[in-house]
């Protein structure tokens, strides 16, 4: 028995034995982790068996607890989910473990979802910020409340027709980042309980707003060459009451896939077929490196069925926080949504952006962006080829600013991320991309940073680190051993 399989066991004998009754609280990870002197990784997997089983639950943002029905279950249930395909979502305490790792100043920010700070225009957008300061007449300032600041949502209206695509200012709704659009736009359309279907993998935030709500999911597989399986997406519209979807159909995060036209196509057109909505997440749109932008799914919107949502915190100013949703039939409800939350993104940021957008030279320093991102993409790509094993394999995407590796199948991505850290380099690991804790042999790295010798030393670690049988030998795929 692995040792993860041991905890859970020791664990089921004091719920069935009533020591931890009905209602109970487990010890957190942190807690656990110290009690039976085993790894995280080793805690969330014992957990994530004694939850498929029925014996415990999650509650967002409070813990584990024994479920209030574990008497009734027998022991050796065991599902991946409590209904074929579907799946609650509990994955905060591992995400905010990397989170925290990304903020240690001392660490190489491999696994950072943004780009490098040195890479914006700030002193240019801090002009603009400086000069609405002194232009605005504070009376105005109310101007921006929802849907937002109209001069800004006239520059985003602007964007969409250069990209050949009518968006009326009155759709567009400014929010505090796209995450909030994003969350605005899935508690619009869902109640707790209710199903969506996501990507697997997909982006943690995305995982966490949906534990947040009380979601459950349904996944859709991503290949990071071949993009997002429709015919599974087909699958679980048929056969499961899918209330939204919440997708990333360019340069996806993690895998960096992009979906061609046709294939985003056909997406809108299964999904209006069955009256559910598309949440876009786009916040990389401006990253592309090929010549001409990517269309989103939304371009072959003809019913306002997809809410796109889109940011200027990639690709601008991201500690500005200023996102949109180009809503659809769904703007009126949208608007009232964000009046009923945060009210208003900043103001001055609003006015900021929006004068950027018209006197900054924005598509100057897009265009700059773009050729350095993929400059050091190639670079980051040709030293993995340099000093991983031969069988690792990293996608080569078409924009942002992530590859996609996939490991030699004796490396746990999670004690990787932690041998990482011991030698000062944050990762991310791919389980935290899951809602059921898979991808134990991938890993996304951020190339978005300037290349010197520090970071191709850190690549060279990496390797070697998965060269090293020694080292393997403690990250053999399965179940993580204490450290």
């Amino acid at each position: 028995m692995k040792r993860y399989e041991r905890l859970a066991e020791q664990i089921s004998e004091l719920i069935r034995h009533a020591d931890l009754p009905p209602g109970a609280r487990l010890p957190s990870v942190r807690a656990a982790c110290r009690a039976w002197d085993v790894s995280p990784a080793t805690v969330f997997r014992a957990y994530y068996l004694l939850e498929s089983r029925g014996l415990i639950n999650a509650r967002p943002r409070s813990g584990y607890f024994v479920s209030r029905t574990a008497e009734e279950l027998p022991p050796e249930t065991s599902s991946a989910t409590s209904q074929a395909g579907i799946k609650t979502v509990n994955i905060s305490d591992l995400v905010f473990e990397v989170l925290r790792t990304v903020r240690q100043v001392e660490t190489i920010p491999l696994g950072s979802a943004f780009m490098s700070p040195a890479l914006f225009p700030m002193a240019r957008v801090g002009k603009s910020c400086a000069t609405v300061n002194r232009s605005t007449d504070q009376a105005t300032m109310v101007d921006a409340l929802p849907p937002g600041h109209e001069g800004l949502r006239r520059q985003i209206s602007l964007r969409y027709l250069m990209a050949g695509m009518t968006v009326p200012i009155d759709e567009i709704i400014i929010t505090s980042g796209a995450l909030e659009a994003l969350t605005l736009s899935v508690q619009l359309l869902t109640a707790p309980g209710d199903l969506i279907a996501i990507e697997k993998p997909t982006f943690y935030a995305a995982l966490q707003a949906i534990q947040r709500l009380g979601l459950k999911v349904v996944e859709i597989p991503v290949d990071p060459v071949a993009g997002h399986d429709l015919a599974a997406l087909q699958r679980a519209l048929e056969d499961r009451p899918v209330r939204a979807c919440w997708f990333m159909t360019s340069f996806h995060n993690p895998t960096g896939v992009t979906l061609d036209e046709p294939k985003k196509q056909a997406l809108v057109e299964l999904l209006g077929r069955h009256g559910v909505p598309l949440i876009e997440d786009d916040v990389y749109s401006e990253l592309h490196f090929a010549p001409e932008p990517v269309r989103p799914a939304k371009f072959f919107d003809r019913n306002g069925l997809v809410i796109h949502c889109g940011s200027f915190a990639k690709c601008l100013a991201p500690g500005y926080r200023i996102g949109w949703a180009a809503s659809g039939r769904f703007a009126g409800e949208l608007e009232r949504a964000k009046w009923m939350t945060t009210l208003s993104a900043s103001v001055p940021a609003q006015r900021a952006i929006a004068d950027y957008l018209q006197t900054g030279g924005y598509d100057r320093f897009l265009h700059k962006l773009r050729r350095e991102l993929a400059h050091r993409q190639s670079q980051m790509l040709d030293a993995i080829r340099r000093y991983f094993p031969a069988d690792t394999v990293a996608t080569r995407a078409d924009g942002g600013y992530f590859t996609w590796v996939q490991l030699p199948a004796n490396i746990d991505s999670i004690r990787f991320f932690q041998i990482a850290l011991e030698n000062g380099i944050s990762i991310a690991p791919g389980p935290i991309f899951s809602a059921d804790g898979g991808y134990r042999h991938q890993v996304r790295l951020n190339y978005g940073y300037q290349w010197s010798a520090q970071l191709e030393k850190a690549i060279a670690t990496l390797g070697a680190l998965c060269m090293d049988e020694s080292r393997c030998g403690a990250m053999l795929g399965g179940p993580v051993q204490p450290a």
